[in-house]
């Protein structure tokens, strides 16, 4: 049985409590349930960006409103994805402030927040960890990970300023465009962020960090169920932005010996366990004069 505290680590600022096992101290950091602009950020992530779509009498999807030219993407609001790697990789483009659609539209999902309800407890070799206390289908939106909105500068910076101790939360997202050119963001919940933060990473996931554009151009990153999950489950994803070896790509592991950043052991207990956490090699190149932890591509 699990031993459920009580209190609410976001302070009722999620649309459901997120609970505290018994006897675990509350994390010190602020809570913020959406992404927030920090130093060097070029886009402000409350910013809204996009016109909106003008559909009124029938269900927006994909043979009629214009945030869903990339195809429909949710069924039933479940993700909807290649059942040959478990992963989606069109854009996702919710429908926003500015769409006449409603709030009952199907292509609003990420945008509500959690709704599921999770539970922050200690594990037994990897620190605190998140449960949920209630069953959740493949498919499903879980939560967000969100955080400080930051600038490369700001990002090599933080991560100059830590110690081989010091639990690293930032994550570096980049995305590949039609145009050649490549879209970086990189968020740090360490002192502003949300119950994603606690999520730890796994060799064999049961989560898909999937970015999804709602009001601006700065993505949220959510994470989605890879599979049925049962109430109790621990929450993981891949650090890498891998899922199943189909998607994504980290350069950091070659690079160890050339870049010389210490690799933390990985304590996932997955059969295809790497034996290290993923880290993202590119922000510790060089010092933040002249411009590990988790990084999606």
């Amino acid at each position: 049985m699990l031993s459920i505290g009580q209190g609410d680590i976001s302070h009722g600022l999620e649309a459901v409590p997120v609970r505290l096992e018994e006897g675990v101290e509350p994390p010190d950091f602020k809570y913020t349930p959406e992404n927030v602009v920090g130093p060097g950020a070029g886009l402000d992530p409350t910013e809204v960006m996009f016109p909106g779509c003008r559909c009124q009498t029938t269900p927006c999807s994909g043979f009629t409103c214009q945030c869903l030219h990339h195809g429909d993407n949710y069924e039933h609001r479940f993700l909807k994805v290649d059942e040959a790697t478990g992963v989606t990789s069109r854009p996702i483009f919710e429908c926003n402030v500015m769409c006449t659609c409603g709030e009952l539209c199907p292509n609003r999902v990420v945008q509500w927040g959690l709704q599921t309800h999770l539970l922050l407890f200690r594990t037994e070799r990897k620190g605190l960890g998140v449960r949920s206390l209630a069953r959740i289908r493949k498919g499903q939106f879980v939560c967000e990970y969100a955080g400080e909105v930051l600038g490369l500068h700001e990002a090599r910076r933080r991560i100059s300023q830590q110690q081989p101790s010091d639990s690293n939360y930032l994550i570096a997202v980049r995305e590949h465009l039609h145009s050649g050119q490549v879209m970086e963001t990189f968020i740090d919940p360490a002192n502003t962020g949300n119950i994603g933060r606690f999520l730890n990473h796994s060799c064999s996931p049961n989560l898909v960090m999937v970015p999804v554009r709602v009001d601006s151009m700065v993505p949220k990153l959510a994470l989605f169920a890879a599979q049925d999950i049962q109430a109790g489950e621990e929450l993981c994803y891949d650090y890498s932005g891998r899922f199943q070896n189909f998607t994504g790509s980290v350069k950091g592991q070659e690079e160890s010996a050339k870049v010389r950043v210490p690799q933390k052991p990985c304590h996932c207990g997955a059969k295809s366990c790497s034996g290290s956490l993923p880290y993202e090699a590119d922000l510790y190149h060089g010092s933040c004069e002249e411009d590990s932890g988790p990084g999606v591509a």
